[in-house]
């Protein structure tokens, strides 16, 4: 079952998809989007999480500086998701990441065992891994090919719980040698590197590869069964 729910961090109420799996939950996922919003497809990636007995939540990290923002892949629509994402960047501190710990927060107390996974996408990952490191009850983190957590003020942050990363070889917006001193400064997170490009699991992209983002998904199952259940 899928719905839109209205959650609020200091005051600031803004949109999170929710998506229910059909029997008791296992534990919580909450969905950080790329820069296109809560799109048709981080809506689908939601939904996935919850045919596999999760409560997928999505919450609009966007809602901030626009209101109903849902975008697909032109390079005009590139633009201005780097353009909303700059502006959220923007914001004072905590900024996004208080609606973020909000929808953790919400998912720990919706679900029995209380263990809540955090899984971001571009931006979204990178917004992944500083929940990681900064936010609480967050029991794993997955972030997929988080641009600028290759950067040394991200490399520097110290993850609280177990780390699952995916990178892309061939992905023009995180040079190789970022990934390869990201995995040197953290030898703690579990890292993968495949064969495709940045935006490899999304299937509404031209970047969509298909056997990688399969085996991601895979991975990224097993990671949340071992740390969630």
């Amino acid at each position: 079952m899928t719905s839109w729910i209205e959650l609020t961090a200091a005051g600031f109420q803004f949109p999170v998809y929710q998506a229910a799996p059909t029997g008791p939950a296992r534990g919580a996922v909450v969905v950080l989007q790329e820069i296109f919003g809560v799109n048709g497809h981080i809506r689908s990636v939601a939904d996935g999480f919850a045919a596999q007995g999760y409560l997928a939540l999505a919450p609009s990290t966007f809602h901030r500086v626009q209101p109903g923002v849902e975008m697909g892949y032109t390079p005009d629509e590139i633009a201005a998701g780097v353009a909303l994402k700059a502006q959220v960047e923007g914001l004072p501190a905590p900024g996004v990441l208080s609606d973020i710990q909000a929808t953790v927060d919400h998912a720990a107390r919706a679900v029995p065992s209380g263990k809540v996974a955090v899984v971001g996408y571009c931006w979204g990952g990178l917004l992944t891994w500083r929940a990681a490191c900064e936010l609480d009850h967050i029991t794993a983190a997955v972030p997929y090919y988080g641009g600028g957590m290759t950067q040394p003020v991200e490399i520097a942050r110290l993850p609280k719980v177990p780390v699952l990363a995916h990178f892309a070889q061939h992905d023009a917006s995180i040079p190789l040698e970022g990934v390869e001193a990201f995995r040197a400064a953290h030898p703690e997170v579990t890292m993968h590197l495949y064969d495709a490009s940045h935006g490899f699991n999304c299937d509404h992209r031209a970047a969509y590869n298909a056997p990688a983002a399969a085996l991601a998904y895979q991975r990224t199952l097993e990671f949340l069964s071992k740390n969630l259940l």
